[in-house]
C-alpha cells in the first residue's frame, strides 16, 4: 500500500521530458505567429475595403489604384481615375493611416501601463493624459486660450499635447516626493483627472453653440479631417516610443512578477516606472492631440491579446499594436458605413462596440474564464 502511494506521489511530482517541453514551446510560437499573421491580414482586408467604400471599386482595385499612385502614374485631369486616385489619397488614406498609427500607439501604451501597474484598469489615459488634453483642446477651441506661439492651424493641437502632459509631470513629480506605489499613482491620476474635468466643464458652459459642438466633437474622439500633415509627429514619436517599449519589454516581464522581485534581479523599480510614464505620455499626447480621446483601444487591446498568446511583454506589445490598429481602422469603417450624411465619431463606434466586449472578457463567456 505504502509503495503504491509513493509511485503515485512520483507519477504526480513527475516533470515534464525535454521532447514534451519543446513540444509545447513549438506549440505555443506556433499560436504567436498565426495570431499575428491572422490579425495583420485581417487589417489589411480593412484597409482596403476602407478605400473601395464609396468608389465603386473592389478591395483589390483600391490596392491596385494605391500602388499605382505609389509607382507615380498619373491620370488624365478630372477623369474617372483621377477622381479615385484623388479621393483615396487625400480623403481616405490620410484618416486609415492616422487610423493606424494611434491604434498602434495607444495599444502600446496600454500594455505598457498594465505592465507597470500591475492593474488591468490601466490604460494610457490612467494618469490624466486624456483630461490635461482636453482642458488644452477645449482653452484653445471655447476659450481662445494658446499655450505656445505657433500657426493657427496648430493652436488645438499644441494646447492638446502640452495639456496632456501636464498631469503626467505632476503624478511624477508627486511621486518623486512621496515613494508612491502604483495604486497612489492610480488615485493621483483620477484626483488629477477630476481637477481638469471640472474645468473643461467651466468653460464649456460658457461657450457658444458652435464652440460646444467642436469641443464635444473633439471630446469623443474621430478621425474625420485627417490630413498629411497630421501624419509625421504621430508617426515619428509612436515609432519611437514603441521602440523603446519593446526594448524595456524585458524589464517589464520582470515587474509583472512583483516588485520585490524585480529589485532583487537588479531592476530600480522606481526610476523605471517614471521613465515608462514619460514615454507614455508622450506618446499618447501625440495621438490625441490630433485624434482626441479614444477609449478603449488602450485598455482591451492587450488583453484580447494575452489571452491568445500569453504574457510576455516581448510578444504582447508588439501583438497588441495589431490588434489595436485593427480595432481602431475597423470602427472607423464602421462610422463611415452606418451613415450616409455625416461620419458618427469613432470614438462613439468604439464606445459602443468594445463596452460589452470588454464586459464578456472579465466575466468570461463560462466560469473561470474571464480575464481576471
Amino acid at each position: 500500500m505504502t509503495t503504491t502511494r509513493k509511485q503515485t506521489s512520483a507519477r504526480v511530482l513527475e516533470l515534464p521530458d525535454e521532447k514534451g517541453l519543446v513540444e509545447a514551446y513549438r506549440h505555443n510560437l506556433f499560436l504567436k505567429v498565426v495570431f499575428i499573421i491572422s490579425c495583420f491580414a485581417v487589417l489589411m482586408l480593412v484597409i482596403g475595403y476602407s478605400l473601395a467604400v464609396g468608389q465603386g471599386i473592389t478591395v483589390s482595385e483600391s490596392y491596385e489604384i494605391m500602388m499605382k499612385h505609389l509607382a507615380g502614374e498619373i491620370y488624365p485631369l478630372r477623369s474617372e481615375m483621377w477622381w479615385k486616385d484623388y479621393f483615396i489619397w487625400n480623403n481616405v488614406m490620410p484618416r486609415v493611416v492616422v487610423g493606424i498609427i494611434g491604434g498602434c500607439g495607444l495599444a502600446a501604451c496600454g500594455a505598457v501601463m498594465q505592465s507597470i501597474m500591475s492593474n488591468p484598469l490601466a490604460d494610457p489615459y490612467t494618469t490624466g493624459i486624456s483630461s490635461g488634453a482636453c482642458f488644452g483642446a477645449v482653452a484653445s477651441l471655447i476659450a481662445g486660450v494658446s499655450f505656445a506661439s505657433l500657426g493657427s492651424g496648430y493652436t488645438t493641437v499644441t494646447n492638446a499635447f502640452i495639456g496632456a502632459l501636464v498631469p503626467t509631470m505632476i503624478v511624477i513629480l508627486i511621486s518623486r516626493r512621496i515613494n508612491a506605489t502604483p495604486a497612489t499613482l492610480i488615485l493621483i491620476g483620477v484626483a488629477i483627472s477630476y481637477f481638469f474635468n471640472a474645468a473643461v466643464t467651466l468653460m464649456m458652459v460658457t461657450a457658444t453653440a458652435e464652440d460646444l459642438q467642436a469641443a464635444y466633437l473633439w471630446q469623443v474622439g474621430t478621425l474625420t479631417g485627417m490630413t498629411w500633415s497630421s501624419v509625421p509627429l504621430m508617426l515619428v514619436i509612436t515609432a519611437a516610443g514603441s521602440a523603446v517599449a519593446m526594448l524595456f519589454s524585458k524589464n517589464m516581464n520582470l515587474l509583472t512578477m512583483g516588485e520585490n522581485s524585480a529589485k532583487s534581479m537588479g531592476l530600480d523599480v522606481e526610476q523605471f516606472r517614471m521613465l515608462c510614464l514619460i514615454m507614455v505620455a508622450v506618446m499618447t499626447a501625440a495621438i490625441v492631440s490630433f485624434t482626441g480621446i479614444l477609449g478603449f483601444v488602450g485598455l482591451i487591446s492587450p488583453h484580447i491579446t494575452r489571452l491568445v498568446i500569453g504574457s510576455d511583454n516581448r510578444v504582447v506589445i508588439p501583438a497588441s499594436m495589431i490588434v489595436g490598429a485593427l480595432m481602431l481602422v475597423s470602427c472607423d469603417l464602421i462610422s463611415r458605413l452606418v451613415s450616409n450624411i455625416t461620419d458618427i465619431p469613432v470614438g462613439v463606434v468604439l464606445s459602443l462596440l468594445c463596452s460589452p466586449i470588454f464586459l464578456l472578457m472579465v466575466t468570461g463567456l463560462k466560469r473561470g474564464r474571464g480575464v481576471y
